[in-house]
C-alpha cells in the first residue's frame, strides 16, 4: 500500500465535487461516499481505506441493497464500461451461461445479483462460490457481500488514487 500522499490523493482531498465523484464511481451506497467524504483530507491512501472499511462496517441492510444494486451480474459486464469489464475479466465465454442461470436463481432466493469480488478470479472459481452461496440465509449472505463490497472498494478506490484519473 501506498504510505504516503499520492498526487491522486492531494487532488481527492483538495477538490470536494471530485471526491464526491470519484467515490460515487466506486460505490453507490450514498451513506458510504458520505462517509469516507466526511473523513477528507486522508493522509495517506492506507488512511482513506481504513475509513472505507470502517464505512463499509457501519452499512444498514438497505445501503447494502443500494451498493449492489449498482453492480452488474457475474458473466455480463456493463456495456462499455471498462471497470466492469476488467474486473470480471476472468469469466470465459464457457462459463457465462452457467453464471447467468445461476446469478437468475441467486436474486430469486436473495432479491439481489450475487456479488463477489471478481478481480483476480477465475470464472470457474466465481461459479463455485455462486453455487456454495446461493442457499446461505440472508443475513449470513448479508455479511459476506459486505465483505466482498469491501474488497470491491479498497481496489477500486486504490486503482483511481493510483491512476489519478483528473
Amino acid at each position: 500500500m501506498t504510505t504516503s500522499a499520492s498526487p491522486g490523493l492531494a487532488r481527492f482531498n483538495a477538490d470536494r465535487d471530485r471526491a464526491a465523484e470519484l467515490l460515487h464511481e466506486v460505490c453507490a451506497a450514498r451513506a458510504w461516499a458520505a462517509a469516507v467524504a466526511a473523513g477528507r483530507p486522508y493522509a495517506r491512501l492506507d488512511d482513506l481505506l481504513a475509513a472505507s472499511d470502517a464505512a463499509m462496517a457501519a452499512l444498514t441492510a438497505a445501503d447494502l441493497r443500494e451498493a449492489v444494486a449498482g453492480h452488474p451480474p457475474i458473466g455480463r459486464p456493463t456495456p462499455g464500461d471498462a471497470q466492469s469489464a476488467r474486473e470480471q475479466g476472468g469469466v470465459g465465454g464457457g462459463e457465462r451461461a452457467e453464471l447467468h442461470r445461476l446469478n437468475l436463481a441467486y436474486e430469486q432466493a436473495h432479491g439481489q445479483v450475487f456479488l463477489i469480488c471478481a478481480t483476480g478470479r477465475t470464472g470457474a472459481e466465481m461459479l463455485a462460490a455462486l453455487k456454495e452461496r446461493i442457499g446461505n440465509s440472508a443475513a449470513a449472505e448479508r455479511e459476506i457481500v459486505r465483505a466482498e463490497l469491501g474488497r470491491i472498494n479498497r481496489i477500486r478506490l486504490t486503482r483511481r488514487i493510483e491512476e489519478d484519473p483528473v
